[in-house]
């Protein structure tokens, strides 16, 4: 057994032992979950792919005289942002849109900007255009203001996203006889496409599936900066169904994340527009996983091969809510570029980067490696373990695992 707190020690000391989760899979091969538990200390992860469950606060400072904007309306560049905070807080979402876009009133829509391009705006030092009206009270008597903001002259500016870094998800597919757009991409008629959205092998939460190390307080690679999980996410649901070995085989568990906007990076975090969808915002997540014991070896060596995901109807079944799987898939197969469905040929595609996933991963692992990053202890676990799925230990689950031939 190690603990975060001798890890820790040993990045302090330049003596840790970082591998990322591509690296661990062949690690494991060659000296099996034993010894590599002895061996590597930290696993990093990463993903990068649409996260619409995001968005920014924005304390922008008083104007003079001053304004209460809470109970107001404001505008950043032209997207409207929530201001049923305070007086100078305002929240902007990833999917908020101006009122004069057409949305899908000219279908399909191309929702060519809103708020997750605002923040990307915001994130590479542009100006944003900002409008606000209020009421106006005794002590804040200013009833409009016109300005620009940027992210050297507002207080503060930090993501909090209430759902990010989903634990597996759903294959998409198009059973109808048209085209349909939704925000897993377009999808063809007649299943002659199928979209899917995860790292796979380097996807932070299938790496931890029993949320062992990942919980409220673990410190994260955030958008190119540092955040931290503030809480289990939203549409948070740890009790699917999983493997043998506890590893889930559908959409599971979720993360609410918080971080400093102004240490973010336009390189990880872009403004995205889904024909017919909607807008949205891609952010790059990357997760340590201590390596405790062997059990968390075992856990961060598993490979696409290991990693399953239901393939579902987006057509019918998904939007009038028909909880059916057409069958599951692995990742490496949805990675070879075609899976097989009812015995049909099927091209798959991405609408999440691996090359980004990868990229992060290896960002983490150097600042960990060159000391700029230290782990920190949970101050709580998600839920999960306690609410059922905790189960007997990985040798009771699967013997097979822990034997000599993997030494």
């Amino acid at each position: 057994m190690k603990t975060i707190d001798e890890i820790n020690e040993k990045i302090k000391n330049g003596k840790v032992v970082v591998v990322t989760a591509e690296e661990m899979i062949e690690i494991t091969k060659d000296k099996g979950t034993k010894k590599a538990s002895e061996y590597v200390d930290i696993v990093t992860t990463g993903t990068f792919g649409p996260m619409c469950s995001s968005g920014m606060f924005i304390n922008v400072g008083h104007a003079k005289p001053r304004i209460k904007i809470g109970g107001g309306k404001c505008l950043l560049n032209d997207v409207p942002a929530y201001c049923g905070v305070a007086a100078v807080d305002v929240y902007i979402g990833a999917t908020a849109m101006p009122d004069d876009d057409p949305r899908n009133m000219v279908y399909p829509g191309a929702f060519k900007y809103g708020g997750g391009h605002v923040i990307e705006d915001f994130v590479s030092g542009k100006d944003i255009h900002l409008v606000a009206t209020a009421y106006g009270t005794d002590c804040y008597p200013n009833r409009k203001i016109e300005t620009y903001i940027n992210k050297d002259n507002v207080n503060e500016a930090y993501l909090y996203n209430p759902r990010n870094a989903y634990q597996n998800y759903n294959v998409a597919v198009n059973l109808t006889n048209k085209v349909i757009y939704t925000y897993m991409g377009i999808l063809k008629p007649k299943m002659h496409s199928a979209n899917y959205c995860s790292a796979g092998q380097l996807s932070p939460l299938l790496k931890d599936p029993m949320y062992r190390t990942i919980g409220i307080g673990t410190r994260i690679f955030f958008g190119g900066g540092i955040g931290y999980v503030a809480w289990s996410g939203t549409q948070h649901n740890p009790d699917v169904s999983r493997s043998p070995d506890g590893l889930p085989r559908a959409g599971a568990g979720t993360l609410a994340t918080i971080g400093d906007t102004k240490q973010m990076s336009s390189d990880f975090l872009k403004g995205a527009s889904f024909i017919g969808y909607g807008a949205t915002m891609f952010i790059g997540i990357g997760i340590p996983i201590p390596i405790l014991d062997e059990e968390m070896a075992y856990f961060t060596s598993r490979s696409d091969e290991d990693f399953w995901a239901q393939v579902v109807d987006y057509g019918n079944d998904y939007p009038n809510r028909i909880p059916k799987s057409i069958c599951e898939v692995n990742y490496a197969q949805l990675k070879s570029g075609k899976i097989f469905v009812n015995g049909n040929e099927v091209p798959t595609f991405p609408i999440s980067s691996y090359s980004k996933a990868r990229e992060i991963s290896m960002i983490l692992k150097d600042w960990i490696g060159s000391g700029k990053f230290l782990l920190t202890n949970p101050v709580a676990p998600l839920p999960g373990v306690e609410s059922g799925i905790k189960m007997n230990t990985l040798e009771e689950r699967i013997p097979e695992v822990f034997t000599d031939s993997l030494e």
